[in-house]
């Protein structure tokens, strides 16, 4: 890899195809949500193993959508009337990940990662759970799937809800099934630099049919429209004209467009052709930097399909504490770098903002927040990109 070349952290998977069939839906002049929506949300449905699927503008709607369905619908939680209702999120993850727990009036409790997985710590869960925690969400970073076997025992044993935040990780799976069913409702997004692309975009699986109608009224201002036969939300007397304007739920406009839909659509067909590169890339990425003294890799949990959203290394021994060092040679190097998602997320200033409290202490988030980063994974042969970085690395540790 010469140095003129640039190691982008994200790549544009879009083909001929999918400028195609955006062009298609420009012409026909049917922009909003319609056919091609619906369409891509059977399909992406019945591609991941669930019932049903909700397409969001975003993957950050879709978790303030999940959200809300526990706010206004508190039948669903497992326990009934809490008066101080928290729950229980790991410290490191997305902003948009934890903001909707706030918003929607449960206050966060955050807990430790685990420093191998980088994902929620089952061993500080069971100890933070109260008597007014009422749920767990559980975020797969980078695209690393949770232990669900403990998280599910802990989740029924205390009679919790189990939410799942799955942006990062489509295609990833825990005991051959797709990760995103795991709990009560898994998110996802589509946003530029994840496993598929539609511009923006999310997507909310269920499969539980009374969500599945209260996340579509919830999505588009909180209308009767679209709602299943049967459903349990409102009951017309075939009057189309007073159904259309009824609102029943304190909804959003969090619809996404059809020409999001029709890219997601060519993306999903070849989902699994990108998949096949992104896991050749991170074998490379294994081999180089796996069992090395000066840095930690990302390590998979038992049963385990990770899908590799980003390359992510923590530095240690020789490189503890050299971050800043290692990462501004990265940068003029030309290869783009971010840190572990949010770090440790309790240092952001945000934080002043939201209703939290912190069980025990976040030593594992804290270590990562200044030793941890991250470099990009996408469907391109990146043997050249890594070899190059693996390279500069090792000559700082030679110097």
């Amino acid at each position: 890899m010469s140095k003129s070349m640039k190691y982008f952290l994200a790549y544009n998977s879009w083909s001929k195809t999918e400028i195609a069939e955006v062009a298609k839906v420009l012409k026909s002049g049917k922009f909003t949500m319609g056919k091609k929506v619906y369409e891509f949300e059977k399909k992406f449905a019945k591609y991941f193993g669930s019932k049903f699927a909700v397409m969001t503008n975003s993957g950050s709607s879709a978790n303030l959508l999940m959200m809300s369905v526990l706010k206004y619908f508190p039948k669903f939680l497992k326990k009934k009337k809490i008066r101080n209702p928290n729950i229980i999120a790991p410290a490191i993850g997305w902003s948009t990940s934890y903001f909707p727990i706030s918003q929607c009036g449960f206050k966060i409790k955050f807990v430790d990662i685990n420093i191998k997985s980088l994902n929620i710590s089952t061993k500080k869960v069971e100890k933070a759970v109260d008597k007014n925690t009422v749920g767990i969400l559980a975020i797969n970073l980078l695209g690393n799937p949770c232990n669900y076997n403990r998280l599910k025992e802990i989740a029924d044993k205390k009679k919790l809800v189990l939410l799942e935040d799955n942006c990062e990780s489509l295609g990833s799976k825990y005991k051959n099934k797709y990760t995103g069913n795991m709990g009560l409702m898994g998110t996802h997004s589509f946003f530029f630099a994840h496993h598929i692309q539609t511009m923006e975009g999310g997507m909310i699986i269920t499969d539980n049919q009374d969500i599945y109608d209260i996340l579509k009224s919830l999505r588009a201002h909180g209308w009767a429209r679209g709602l299943s036969k049967r459903n349990k939300l409102y009951k017309n007397k075939n009057d189309k004209f007073k159904k259309n304007f009824k609102f029943i739920t304190p909804g959003y406009c969090f619809r996404p467009i059809e020409m999001q839909a029709a890219a997601g659509l060519v993306q999903l067909k070849r989902f699994n052709s990108f998949m096949k590169i992104r896991l050749k890339n991170a074998e490379i990425f294994q081999n180089l930097f796996g069992n090395k003294e000066w840095c930690q890799i990302q390590s998979i949990e038992k049963n385990s399909k990770p899908s590799w959203y980003a390359f992510n290394l923590i530095l240690k021994g020789k490189l503890k504490n050299k971050r800043e060092k290692i990462i501004n040679k990265l940068i003029k190097n030309k290869i783009e770098v971010r840190p572990t998602m949010t770090g440790n997320f309790i240092n952001n200033p945000v934080i002043k903002y939201l209703d939290h409290s912190v069980s025990e202490n976040l030593k594992n988030a804290e270590y990562i927040d200044k030793n941890g980063f991250f470099f990009g994974n996408y469907p391109k042969n990146l043997h050249k990109e890594l070899n190059f970085v693996y390279k500069l690395i090792v000559e700082e540790i030679i110097n």
